[in-house]
């Protein structure tokens, strides 16, 4: 299965990405794509419009969305922006893993025993406090 997605051409803090044409499965950085349908800097901003900088080939994206062809969610917003397709944007899916979801867990577990904790502590200290108070005062009467 084909997609349209971005892939990843700039460098360590300065990304800049590719609009490409490639299979699904394979990586994105594999440099196996298809056909080249555009640039997206999302660092420069055009001074004329006031957007981030994007350049697409319109017909070519029509073209393979008409043969079937998907898009990436962040890929079909962006052709809803520029107005190359119609439609509501896409909320993007977070994938998360199960090991930030254990540990998330744990936390909560963790802090939910320590609050319990701290209050049974706490009516012990207070009735401990006048005791204290008490023998001090007997101690002052000697």
């Amino acid at each position: 299965m084909l997609v349209i997605r971005l892939t990843k051409i700039g460098k360590k803090n300065a990304p800049s990405y590719r609009i490409v044409l490639i299979e699904k499965t394979a990586a994105t950085q594999s440099g196996k794509f298809l056909e080249i349908l555009g640039n997206y800097n999302p660092r420069l901003i055009d001074k004329e419009t006031g957007k981030k900088q994007i350049s697409l080939k319109e017909d070519r994206i029509k073209y393979w969305l008409s043969q079937g062809v998907q898009t990436s969610e962040t890929v079909h917003n962006l052709l809803v922006t520029n107005g190359v397709i119609e439609g509501p944007k896409i909320k993007r899916k977070i994938k998360k893993s199960k090991k930030t979801e254990e540990v998330k867990e744990e936390k909560v577990e963790k802090e939910t025993e320590e609050k319990k904790e701290e209050k049974k502590e706490e009516p012990e200290k207070e009735e401990s406090k006048p005791e204290e108070k008490q023998v001090d005062n007997s101690e002052n009467k000697e």
